[in-house]
């Protein structure tokens, strides 16, 4: 495995998930990897549902951070512990995100969208009524727009995200459908001198390609992008690290050498 750093990570301290933490940590060991970065989700004003009640993705982050220090301190010979967040970022909350990326001194914050017009993108109310590409246009729309908004985050996460749950996934979906709006974004990540993820959670979706297709990160590389994390959006402990191999395919494909680390929001270039 060349990429020996999984910059995505979810635990109980998330809504969403049950993973013990220090389990986590052991399967990354056991993998052979040298870095790894819990990033508990933290999106504010998410929708309120059923299945998503109140508060439903915003972590405990003294608790959080608490743990993971008792953690690190006893695995310190092992691995790299780095104390990172998944920010959902909405251009209604620019003032909320931007205190909670300030009250405690994050190694790394994943900026991620996850709401659109007020709906969860995994909710099939998000779908209905229109066309998926006409769904996958709003949420570039919505990406570009919370760009403009807001800029206190190191990469943006799993950037064409939309489509692992729209009616066709990827099958019709490709950059060059939507280069216009994708080219914005990207050149204005670079311009905010920020990064992007590779996120290997594709796989178990069933999709063609990680997240973003192969031809966004060409074409980041070639607007002059340099930036890229790789997370495995690990879930569950025995989805750490998945599909790293491919990830480094894909990388050296869109003519990346290294990928990305970070310390203390310090960005480091690692040798693929």
């Amino acid at each position: 495995m060349s990429i020996r750093s999984d910059f995505h990570l979810h635990t109980s301290f998330s809504g969403d998930s049950e993973a013990d933490m220090e389990e986590m940590i052991k399967k990354a060991i056991e993998l052979g990897l040298k870095d790894i970065a819990f990033t508990e989700h933290m999106d504010l004003n998410f929708p309120v549902t059923e299945e998503t009640p109140e508060g439903f993705f915003e972590c405990n982050v003294d608790s959080y951070l608490y743990h993971l220090l008792l953690l690190r301190n006893k695995y310190v010979n092992d691995i790299n512990i780095r104390f990172g967040l998944e920010l959902g970022l909405q251009p209604d909350i620019v003032k909320a995100n931007v205190k909670v990326a300030k009250d405690h001194d994050f190694d790394f914050i994943i900026g991620s969208i996850h709401v659109v017009d007020n709906m969860d993108i995994y909710d099939p109310k998000y779908f209905e009524g229109r066309s998926d590409e006409e769904a996958y246009r709003r949420y570039f729309d919505a990406v570009y727009e919370n760009l403009r908004a807001y800029s206190n985050f190191d990469v943006v996460g799993h950037l064409d995200y939309v489509v692992r749950k729209g009616k066709t996934l990827d099958a019709d979906y490709s950059y060059a459908k939507y280069k216009d709006i994708i080219d914005k974004i990207l050149t204005r990540i670079i311009d905010l001198e920020k990064g992007i993820e590779v996120n290997t959670a594709a796989i178990k979706y069933g999709l063609k390609e990680l997240n973003p297709c192969t031809d966004i990160l060409k074409r980041y590389r070639e607007l002059g992008g340099e930036i890229v994390t790789v997370g495995s959006d690990a879930h569950v402990v025995e989805d750490v690290g998945r599909g790293f191999d491919k990830a480094a395919e894909v990388l050296k494909e869109a003519g990346f050498e290294y990928y990305t680390t970070y310390d203390a929001r310090i960005p480091v270039q690692v040798k693929l």
